[in-house]
């Protein structure tokens, strides 16, 4: 229905009234409206939006309300007036949750207002499912109802002209408990797949970001997260303590979903042909074959259980395999299996994850894809992270990290994957060894100059003790040449920790000198080198710390009042050093440890090895009767 606009209305009123509706001034709004032509459908800008429009997308539900009852029935068909996108009123309403009622006017006087649709074929309740407005959704989800009942179409509601449901839209928009209510209420649009052939539970395996609780590192924001109650009634009003709430809320609400989509989403069985379609070459002096092949285009989306790999959503992961175990034998569109994916994108909770599936790693360790490449090959056709910023290990523990997973799936392999040649007549070791060129040679400066740098820092504190030794705290006997404080308690700590101190610091350096004249082979970088460093950061940090006790025990010794606050504030002020010098290096220091601990606990199971299962029990079928026994 078009709307007559004249010209009488200039600028001035139209700021006027946009001022008014952006500060909540309703009653100005309501006053000016009634002294324009068209009242409350005049056009306010550009686009063709009314004040009714503008009114319910600025959350003035009071002032919509009262617009409406202020119309005479004559003025109800200008109520579908629509906009340049081709929104109506109530398409503007579903924009928050603060307008229910407005809404519920709307239909009362429009009730076509329910099933128009935009220019993007969006009805309110697909507009409402997009914006994440679950009130006013829950609202319009019962008048469609009414509506189906009356014979409207169910499927007009649900689906925009892209394919797309509102499923779809609310798990891209991550309005995960929108998505739940929707599930429950239309569980036929888990089957929908979207214009690019994905259902709901493979678009959310492609979103990692709606597991991530955004807490990274910090520990006072992981023991928050841990004990706060993420309930939508327990908000609070520390904003950190809130953000992470919400946060919390979200993830739970993810989970929850995926639960309920790997239930009933059965697009899980979509695969491809195992068939190795590729020839297996253990040796390079035959002709080379004639199936190198380009890789056939997928005619679908890979299953969501390679998709969630792929992203890294862990917890689609383990659901999709909990449920159905048999979906490990997914196969995508190169050949691949859930193994060459995650070493591929270096998931390595996922490859935990399926190496500890005894039964199901048998039947995927010596699968080869399409180009001839085993599980070991993956090494070398790493794909870049989503997120390259989060990875903030150095080079050398990069390239460390890849080493030592090389070698445990080359451990799980069989003899003929670790033996396989790839179409360009290469096994594994070879393609590593030369993908990881320029690595290593960036993983060999930085240990070069972490131990350089470390070297310095030891070489001075070992000057500094050396020179500390013969400049005793108070000085020495003149006549005996023995330090005149030799009986006070604290110059037995001064003199012990000084000696410890340039013990350790030169320790510490013939270690780091170990470093820079190391070979720098590939091997070294997978325990060797980072053992060394290891060590030499201790006994580099131990001897800080024994420096700064020194230094503490001289303090009390010649300036200490005796009293127990000053002396407490002298070991503040000592140690100072030595805790921001432990802050700077903890991250480091912990990566270290956690490859010293995998080393010892190699060593562990070598020399203990863990206790083998015991087959399961064989069934005894030779007391079920014969088909000659039956009568």
């Amino acid at each position: 229905m078009n709307v007559i606009v004249t010209k009488d209305e200039d600028e001035g009123t139209n700021a006027e009234l946009y001022n008014a509706l952006s500060r909540g001034e309703d009653m100005k709004v309501f006053e000016i409206c009634h002294g324009l032509t068209n009242g409350p459908f005049h056009t306010l800008t550009i686009h063709n939006d009314t004040i009714f429009h503008m009114a319910s997308f600025n959350k003035r539900n009071n002032l919509v309300v009262a617009l409406l009852r202020s119309l005479h029935e004559s003025q109800f068909e200008k109520l579908t007036w629509i906009n340049s996108s081709g929104n109506t009123i109530l398409h503007e309403t579903t924009t928050n949750n603060g307008t229910v009622e407005a809404a519920r006017e709307m239909l009362c006087r429009a009730p076509s207002l329910l099933m128009m649709t935009n220019k993007l074929g969006e009805t309110p309740l697909f507009h409402a499912a997009r914006h994440g407005k679950i009130k006013i959704f829950k609202f319009l989800s019962d008048e469609v109802e009414r509506a189906v009942q009356k014979g409207a179409d169910l499927e007009m509601f649900l689906l925009r002209n892209d394919k797309s449901t509102i499923l779809h839209v609310v798990i891209l928009s991550q309005n995960f408990d929108l998505a739940i209510f929707i599930t429950r209420r239309y569980p036929r649009l888990v089957a929908v797949k979207d214009g690019d052939g994905l259902t709901g539970l493979q678009l959310l395996a492609c979103n990692p970001s709606a597991f991530d609780n955004g807490v990274g590192h910090s520990f006072l924001k992981r023991q928050i997260y841990n004990y706060i109650d993420c309930s939508p009634e327990k908000r609070s009003r520390v904003p950190m303590f809130e953000e992470i709430r919400k946060r919390k809320q979200r993830c739970e609400s993810a989970k929850e979903l995926a639960r309920i989509l790997v239930e009933k989403d059965k697009s899980w069985k979509a695969t491809k042909s195992r068939l190795d379609k590729s020839r297996a070459k253990f040796h390079k002096y035959e002709g080379r074959a004639s199936a190198l092949e380009k890789r056939d285009v997928a005619s679908a989306p890979d299953t969501p259980l390679l998709l969630a790999t792929k992203s890294g959503c862990t917890e689609i992961v383990k659901e999709i395999l909990n449920v159905y175990p048999q979906a490990v034998e997914h196969i995508d569109g190169d050949g691949r299996n859930i193994l060459h994916v995650a070493i591929k994108y270096r998931r390595l909770e996922i490859i935990d994850t399926v190496i500890n599936m005894a039964h199901s790693i048998r039947r995927l360790r010596g699968k080869i894809d399409k180009k001839g490449y085993s599980l070991l090959h993956m090494f070398s056709v790493q794909a870049k992270d989503s997120k390259p910023e989060d990875d903030i290990r150095n080079p050398a523990l990069i390239l460390r990290d890849d080493l030592i997973l090389f070698e445990r799936i080359s451990k799980v392999c069989t003899t003929s994957a670790r033996l396989q040649l790839n179409f360009n007549e290469e096994t594994a070791e070879q393609m590593l060894l030369e993908k990881t060129t320029q690595l290593r040679v960036d993983a060999k400066e930085w240990m070069k100059n972490t131990a350089e740098n470390c070297s310095i820092v030891a070489v001075l504190i070992a000057t500094v003790a050396f020179a500390a030794a013969y400049t005793v705290p108070g000085g020495p006997n003149q006549e005996t040449g023995y330090p005149l404080l030799k009986n006070k308690p604290f110059f037995i700590v001064f003199a012990l920790a000084d000696a410890l101190s340039l013990t350790f610091s030169l320790t510490s350096v013939i270690v780091f000198l170990s470093i820079l004249t190391s070979s720098f082979r590939l091997n070294d970088f997978r325990y060797s080198l980072h053992n060394k460093l290891l060590l030499g950061l201790t006994v580099l940090i131990l001897s800080v710390s024994m420096m700064m006790v020194a230094f503490a025990a001289t303090l009390i010794l010649t300036i200490s009042s005796g009293q127990n606050w000053t002396n407490v504030f002298l070991y503040i002020i000592s140690f100072f050093p030595v805790t921001v010098y432990g802050y700077s290096y903890i991250h480091l220091y912990k990566l270290l440890i956690n490859a010293f601990c995998e080393k010892m606990w190699m060593l562990k199971e070598a020399i203990f090895p863990p206790c083998v299962n015991v087959a399961p029990p064989q069934a005894d079928f030779t007391r079920l009767p014969t088909a000659s026994s039956i009568p």
